[in-house]
């Protein structure tokens, strides 16, 4: 069976106490460490990465949605508060699950179980998928707060990075999905996907017009209007990949 190495993060020392002696019940979680603010949780996650992480929201000095916002790699997450709320904010930065105190031992078995289903699922896809590279024949499911979409990879003109999440261009919808623009780029076909700049990752089919731009870079027009700057290096690389 597999374990997964979790870490407890919430101010009130009797709330993360209380929450491990309900979590040692589980065989599949393991208890691997406990910060009681937004900063020992940030240094705890980076050293130890965990797969799971039970998050308070309202703690001093930083909340739990401030905590995440520092991270670039962010584990599942499971928020655990006295406050209902936040709830649908919870949900737009992908939470797993969202539990209210005082816990309901029947409400913390929805949340483990929902875990394992998501892990399931995971290794499945994970099986059958982790050589392939996305091309623009594939659709890809996205999740951004209530709004779902199954987009085909040739409608995405481009991902730009914003902060911790990527903003994912196609029609006139721009999504937010937390996780790092250099994941994307390694799961993307770099024949149809190209990492212009740090901040942008362009479809070369919506490319339209392509001009010399300052210091060495270039400047790609898509067909959409939208306007991107290769940088120096990339330019380099774009050269060689396509002049005849």
């Amino acid at each position: 069976m597999k374990k997964f190495k979790t870490i407890v993060i919430d101010d009130e020392r009797l709330a993360r106490e209380e929450l491990k002696s309900m979590l040692y019940e589980f065989s599949e979680i393991e208890i691997i460490a406990e910060a009681q603010n937004g900063e020992e949780g940030i240094e705890k996650i980076k050293e130890l990465k965990p797969d799971l992480i039970f998050l308070d929201i309202s703690m001093p000095g930083m909340t739990g949605f401030e905590m995440l916002q520092k991270l670039e790699d962010i584990p599942e997450v499971i928020f655990v508060t006295a406050y209902d709320e936040f709830a649908l904010e919870a949900f737009k930065v992908n939470a797993l699950d969202y539990v209210l105190k005082p816990i309901d031992p029947e409400r913390l078995i929805e949340a483990i179980d929902k875990l394992k289903s998501k892990d399931d699922f995971e290794s499945e896809e994970t099986l059958s998928r982790k050589d392939k590279k996305l091309t623009t024949e594939d659709r890809v499911f996205i999740k951004d707060g209530e709004k779902c979409y199954f987009v085909q990879l040739s409608d995405v003109r481009m991902l730009e990075s914003d902060g911790n999440y990527v903003k994912v261009h196609f029609g006139k919808s721009r999504p937010l999905i937390l996780r790092s623009l250099n994941s994307f780029e390694k799961r993307l076909d770099n024949e149809y996907f190209f990492r212009a700049n740090r901040k942008f990752i362009i479809n070369l089919s919506w490319i339209e017009k392509v001009e010399n731009w300052f210091n060495g870079g270039l400047q790609v027009e898509l067909k959409s209007g939208d306007k991107v700057e290769i940088s120096r290096r990339q330019a380099i690389r774009f050269k060689e990949m396509f002049t005849f």
